[in-house]
């Protein structure tokens, strides 16, 4: 029996709120409250997952389901699907959700970009989805062929902006290698961008960086109350986990350091309680992994050991890396999230990991270089002069992308 797509069938991600009122309006906010005639008398077409809830708990869908003057056509989903219940990876099927009589289109499995076909008898495309600030989170990838598509058929494409959850002053990593560019890397911007994603949406938009030059009749909704210097925490907006393994807003903070993990033979954390915050494999000790990342001096964090075994998580980890296994490495604890530099750590983190694991430790090439945009940490992470050598090359890729950077902020 297919599930539906009322708010009854999203519960399961609203488990992670905030008491304190909403100081922060989104997009979809100020687009019911404000700017509805950028939809009333439309079709409407909308790209979005559990994530695309107002603060009062309402999924966008059941908002717009009401209105008078509004017609609701189409859902398009995300990596992870329409409900957020797909581990990562796993491709996604065109459904029709029997609750609403509408088709569910997949932009995870046999396409990543609409179809004329899926785009028929559409006036205005909307994207709601909250982001988690780095450049390998595949839904601003999906934004982007969304809005290419869109350009190419002539249909309005409306992003409803959302705070970037790492803050909007986060900027770090490698830009991307031309032979590099993948769903996880599309455009040449940084690991950390710094940027929301109506604020992507509109650099992606007028460096003509979609395919052919397209320029999609492009209007953000900006939030209210959002300051580049807000943590998720501290915009009273409730959390709901933007991906499966995303689970709080601590786990957001240090997934651009240990995300890389996924580039390596070392375990992540998936099929655990605490992903991106385990990382271990059963070659490792987990006591001499943690005091050679103490002694390494770097700010913001500390590391204690940990054991654990991975094991198949109902619609959140499927046969994870070393799965029924004990795996032994470290918890990274992140104490001071102001002085943290998740760059540095990360190489760091997997420097250490090369000397722990000697021989066993493996990379998986492909993976790895597509995460961090360039082959140049594989090929030179063997020792601190690697290290340092990789920060420089990092801090000039960040320092180039600061000027472009600059010319799309909305918001101080």
């Amino acid at each position: 029996m297919k599930q539906t797509v009322r708010y009854g069938a999203l519960v399961f991600v609203w488990l992670i709120t905030s008491s304190a009122p909403s100081q922060v309006r989104v997009g979809a906010e100020i687009l019911l409250d404000e700017q509805l005639r950028l939809i009333e008398g439309k079709r409407i077409g909308l790209i979005a997952n559990q994530s695309s809830r107002l603060p009062d708990g309402r999924h966008l869908v059941d908002a717009l389901r009401v209105l008078p003057n509004v017609k609701l056509v189409a859902l398009f989903s995300p990596e992870h699907g329409f409900r957020g219940a797909a581990p990562a990876g796993e491709q996604i099927q065109t459904e029709r959700d029997a609750a609403l009589d509408v088709p569910v289109h997949s932009l995870y499995g046999q396409t990543f970009k609409p179809t004329l076909e899926m785009l028929k008898g559409i006036d205005v495309l909307l994207f709601d989805i909250q982001d988690a600030g780095v450049r390998f989170f595949t839904y601003i990838s999906t934004m982007s062929y969304a809005m290419e598509a869109a350009a190419e058929q002539g249909i309005p494409f409306a992003v409803l902006d959302r705070p970037n959850p790492i803050t909007g002053r986060r900027i770090g990593g490698f830009m991307v290698h031309d032979t590099l560019k993948s769903f996880v890397g599309l455009h040449p911007i940084p690991i950390m961008h710094g940027l929301t994603i109506g604020e992507l949406a509109t650099m992606f938009n007028e460096e003509g960086w979609l395919r052919n030059g397209v320029k999609a009749n492009l209007h953000v909704v900006k939030m209210e109350g959002w300051k580049r210097d807000h943590w998720y925490d501290e915009t009273g907006l409730p959390w709901v986990k933007p991906s499966p393994n995303i689970m709080t807003p601590a786990t957001s903070i240090v997934y651009p350091a240990t995300c890389y993990f996924e580039g390596t033979n070392i375990s992540e954390g998936r099929g655990t309680d605490h992903p991106f915050e385990f990382i271990g494999a059963p070659f490792l000790n987990g006591d001499a992994w943690a005091a050679a990342l103490q002694k390494s001096g770097l700010a913001g964090i500390r590391f204690h050991p940990v054991t654990f075994t991975p094991r198949d998580i109902e619609n959140v980890a499927t046969n994870p890396k070393y799965r029924g296994e004990t795996c032994n490495g470290v918890r990274p604890e992140v104490v001071d999230r102001n002085a943290f530099d998740p760059i540095r750590t990360a190489l760091v983190m997997l420097r250490t990991a090369i000397d722990q694991g000697g021989d066993q430790f493996k990379w998986r090439e492909r993976s790895i270089d597509r995460l961090m945009g360039t082959s140049e940490v594989r090929m030179k992470l063997g020792g601190e002069a690697g290290v340092k050598s990789l920060e420089l090359q990092a801090r000039r890729d960040t320092d180039q992308f600061k000027p472009l950077r600059k010319k799309y902020l909305l918001y101080e």
